[in-house]
């Protein structure tokens, strides 16, 4: 592999089709410790520290997103998504398992029903990579789960039943880690039901293992539009040759890609990288769709950045950035409360509610004690 030379050694000589061919890439990941220990990952004692992490929050990368980051620096920000930190064991600023309380939204498992018109379908608790920031991240653990049709039924019978459903987003885990049989059973069901007007796609697939997306998996995708697709690139050195070939697929086959980045500290917490994000989506045909705020899971706290910090980086994206380019900056509610929308520029009269609302997600007390007055600052709008 001329390109990618780093990869000689933990996998040994490696044939050009083999490298793109999805299915080698997804069964050679990187997921077990022995695989990484030493010469990839450091010393003896930190593979023990790390075996630790990954007994809680399993690891896994393929061989394609790991040739794309320098393994040996522990601050590069593509390792730090996907390679175990004992920050995620050992440092907390209060996150839960489930901040989004998602199991209050369960009506049957495996499907959430928060807004009345949509819902979402956890296709399969399998990643092609496990993101350390993930807000899912306590269903790692579990076995595979996904994909088959006694998993899928008690959520198709539930859509069916509800009219005022019109909109199905199916995410996981990731869903194109299951076969295109699979995939196709599971969206034909659902475009069999009469009041489903609109199906979307979530995965990480076309930045993580964009061989994935083949000729024939568009075809099958393109039989069920209107077809969105919604994606995570967090970085600018994720937008490669090969992942905008992935995304310029869906494209021609008429599906719309947009994009859902996570603002993550040492990652992208900067005007410059997510400035350089923002422009490389958008040569790349990808809409910036939303920015949101690290959920407050436990396990993810050292990657939440400051709400004053986004703020002022939105703040100069807005006066240097194209609009085409700009996502809205968004924090998920704890409690199931929805997406709230931040905007910097302008003040809200009821400091009292702001705090109430933000203090679960920064230092201070329940009442937003210790909040300076500089994140109240914000316009809170209704619309999202």
């Amino acid at each position: 592999m001329k390109d990618h030379p780093i990869f000689l050694k933990p996998w040994g000589g490696i044939r050009a089709q083999d490298w793109h061919d999805w299915k080698w890439q997804f069964n050679n990941s990187l997921a077990a410790p022995a695989h990484w220990a030493g010469g990839i990952n450091g010393s003896a004692s930190q593979h023990k520290g790390l075996l630790a992490v990954t007994e809680i929050y399993p690891f896994r990368v393929t061989p394609y997103y790991l040739a794309l980051m320098d393994s040996s620096d522990q601050a590069d920000p593509l390792r730090r998504q996907c390679f175990p930190d004992l920050q995620e064991i050992h440092f907390s600023l209060g996150g839960v398992d489930d901040p989004l309380e998602e199991w209050r939204d369960m009506p049957v498992p495996g499907l959430i029903h928060r807004y009345a018109d949509r819902c979402l379908i956890m296709a399969t608790n399998v990643c092609a990579m496990y993101c350390r920031h993930c807000n899912r991240k306590r269903l790692w653990g579990g076995s595979q789960s996904g994909g088959t049709q006694a998993h899928l039924q008690p959520m198709i019978a539930y859509i069916r039943q509800r009219k005022e459903i019109r909109e199905v987003i199916i995410s996981g885990g990731d869903p194109l880690t299951l076969s295109d049989r699979a995939l196709a059973r599971m969206l034909e069901s659902l475009r069999a039901i009469e009041h489903v007007e609109v199906l979307r796609i979530g995965s990480r697939i076309p930045v993580v293992m964009p061989m994935r997306i083949t000729p024939a998996l568009c075809k099958m995708l393109r039989k069920y539009r209107p077809l969105w697709f919604n994606t995570q690139f967090n970085h600018p050195r994720e937008i490669t040759p090969d992942a905008a070939r992935a995304c310029e697929m869906l494209l021609e086959a008429g599906i719309p890609v947009s994009n859902q980045s996570v603002l993550l500290r040492g990652v992208n917490d900067s005007y410059e990288v997510m400035r350089d994000l923002l422009y490389g989506l958008q040569r790349i045909s990808v809409r910036p769709y939303y920015l949101f705020q690290c959920d407050p899971v436990r396990g993810t706290d050292h990657f939440r950045v400051d709400l004053r910090q986004g703020l002022e980086i939105m703040e100069k994206l807005w006066c240097n950035v194209s609009g085409l380019c700009m996502p809205r900056y968004v924090v998920d509610l704890p409690g199931g409360r929805g997406k709230l929308p931040l905007q910097p520029f302008s003040c809200v009269e009821n400091d009292a509610l702001v705090k109430s609302l933000f203090s679960p997600l920064l230092p201070g007390g329940d009442e937003g004690e210790g909040i300076p007055d500089e994140v109240v600052k914000v316009e809170v709008s209704t619309f999202f």
